[in-house]
């Protein structure tokens, strides 16, 4: 019995680390999407944006964003530019400068460094923020931040899909609550999904 719970354990924390290496490596492949121009028939408001954005306040992140500062495009682009008070484009332009100074080396896997190794999350939003501030004339503790509450918001987003996920797997027999709370404690500590920062 402990080494069918032990094995059902182990299968849910892999797919819950496949699954959160798949969002990681598309936050790490994530690039900017152009602004679109106004068309004739859009209204423009007094800050430029067309107001097509979502109006639940939270933006569509569908889990691309946060993660060390380098996968804003979208909504959390203009969240971003909110936040610091800039112009999106300027926001967006600043950010592309960043991803391409601090592009991999050629032959190195995405998000690895030449000696394979993954940069340290904080310490590439520290330069984030350090880069945004000289490029947007703005103060780095107030990108600082914003990055912050940024990322405090999109890991509470993806704690709370864990937890419906998890729950939904203990609702339908397939995980007990006691493997379920071992998975969540498992993302929590950063040694599955990422997570813990």
């Amino acid at each position: 019995m402990a080494r069918t719970r032990r094995i059902t354990l182990g299968l849910a924390a892999a797919a819950l680390a496949l699954g959160a290496g798949i969002g990681v490596a598309g936050v790490a492949s994530a690039t900017t999407t152009p602004t679109p121009a106004p068309s004739a028939g859009s209204s423009t408001s007094t800050d430029g944006s067309t107001g097509t954005a979502p109006t639940d306040g939270r933006g569509g992140r569908g889990g691309h964003g946060g993660h060390g500062g380098f996968g804003f495009g979208g909504e959390d682009a203009t969240e971003l530019a909110t936040k610091l008070g800039v112009d999106q484009t300027k926001l967006t332009d600043a950010l592309k400068a960043f991803r391409d100074a601090n592009k991999p080396a050629a032959g190195t896997g995405k998000g690895t460094s030449a000696d394979g190794t993954r940069p340290d999350p904080a310490a590439m939003q520290a330069e984030l923020a350090k880069s945004l501030a000289a490029s947007l004339g703005i103060d780095e503790a107030k990108v600082t931040a914003a990055l912050e509450e940024l990322r405090t918001a999109e890991q509470t987003e993806h704690a709370a899909a864990l937890k419906t996920r998890l729950d939904k797997a203990v609702t339908d027999g397939k995980l007990t609550q006691a493997e379920a709370d071992a998975v969540t404690k498992a993302v929590q500590n950063g040694v599955i999904g990422g997570g813990g920062r």
